[in-house]
C-alpha cells in the first residue's frame, strides 16, 4: 500500500484542506489529518475509515472511552490523545458560541444540543443555568445513566444554580433510543423538580428531551 505522501498533491487531505477549506473533506479525510500517519502497513486514510466503521462514525468515536480506543490496533497513546483533543476543541468551540445564544425556545435548545447528544449510548441529564436575558451562564451535567429518583435529586440540580445566581433553568436529557417521548419517570422527576424550584424561586422554563432528529418539550405539551 502506497503512502499518502506518494499520492498526487491534489488528492492529499492536508493539501486539499489548505487549498479548498476543511468543509469539503469527508469525515475520514479530516480524521486522517488528525491521525497524521497510518499503522500496520495501512495508509492513514485506511486507518481513519476503519476507525469510523468500528465505532459507528464520529459520534461513536467521540463517545468511545480511552480503554476502548486502546483496543483498536494501531492506536497508541499519541493518536488517542490527538483524537480526544480534537473532539474536545470542537465541544469548547460550541460552548463559546452558546454564550451569545438566547435560549428562549425548545427548538433553539434542540438545535444546540442535538449534535452533542445524538448517538450517545447513555442518557445524560444536563441543566442550563440562564441569566435574566436567557443567555447561558453555565452548562451543568448532573448525571449520566438511566434517569431515576436517586440520580436526579433536586439538591444536585439546584446547587450550581444557587451558587451562580441563575435567573432560570432549562432541563435537558437525551433518549438513546431516538424516541423523545417522555416516560412516566421523566414526567414524575420533572414535576418534582418544578415543585422544588418554586420554593427557591428559580423557575424551570422547560424540560427538553432530545431524540434522533426530533425533540419533546414539556413546556410546549403543557406538562410544566
Amino acid at each position: 500500500m502506497s503512502s499518502v505522501k506518494e499520492w498526487p498533491e491534489t488528492e492529499r487531505p492536508r493539501e486539499r484542506l489548505i487549498k479548498h477549506g476543511a468543509e469539503i473533506l469527508s469525515d475520514a479525510h479530516l480524521l486522517a489529518i488528525v491521525l497524521r500517519t497510518g499503522s500496520n502497513g495501512k495508509t492513514v486514510i485506511d486507518t481513519a475509515i476503519e476507525l469510523l466503521q468500528s465505532f459507528g462514525g464520529l459520534r461513536g468515536l467521540d463517545a468511545a472511552s480511552i480503554g476502548e480506543l486502546k483496543k483498536f490496533k494501531g492506536l497508541g497513546p499519541a493518536k488517542i490523545a490527538q483524537i480526544k483533543a480534537s473532539f474536545e476543541l470542537g465541544k469548547r468551540t460550541l460552548s463559546q458560541k452558546a454564550k451569545d445564544k438566547i435560549f428562549n425556545s425548545a427548538e433553539i435548545v434542540y438545535n444546540y444540543f442535538f449534535p452533542k447528544l445524538n448517538g450517545l449510548k447513555k442518557e445524560v441529564f444536563i441543566t442550563l443555568l440562564l441569566d435574566t436575558k436567557l443567555k447561558l451562564i453555565k452548562e451543568v451535567k448532573v448525571s449520566e445513566g438511566t434517569l431515576n429518583q436517586s440520580l436526579i435529586h433536586p439538591r444536585e440540580v439546584f446547587k450550581e444554580a444557587v451558587k451562580d445566581s441563575a435567573y432560570a433553568l432549562i432541563l435537558i436529557h437525551n433518549h438513546p433510543s431516538g424516541d423523545p417521548t417522555p416516560s412516566e419517570q421523566d414526567i414524575e422527576i420533572t414535576k418534582k423538580l418544578k415543585k422544588a424550584c418554586e420554593v427557591l424561586e428559580i423557575p424551570i422554563l422547560d424540560h427538553v428531551i432530545i431524540g434522533s432528529g426530533t425533540y419533546f418539550s414539556m413546556k410546549e405539551k403543557g406538562i410544566i
